[in-house]
């Protein structure tokens, strides 16, 4: 599944592909949201961990993963 999640102040986002359901990332991102913790911690389907101050969250978009290849396959 694809997260993208914007930070404050920066132009980019930041993009996660995680094995997590929608379900589980969106609780995670409630928790860090709701003042209980005060980072907001991902992992990716490669192991990578992504640890965001969760008072930097501006938005947090929960998707399916875009299957879709450009170039040549």
């Amino acid at each position: 599944m694809e997260i993208k999640i914007g930070v404050v102040e920066s132009p980019r986002e930041l993009l996660v592909n995680s094995d997590l359901s929608p379900d589980e990332v969106e609780a995670l991102v409630a928790g860090a949201l709701d003042g209980k913790q005060p980072v907001l911690t991902l992992s990716d389907d490669k192991g990578r961990r992504f640890v965001i101050p969760s008072a930097r969250i501006s938005y947090v978009e929960i998707g399916a993963s875009d299957s879709r290849k450009v170039g040549f396959a």
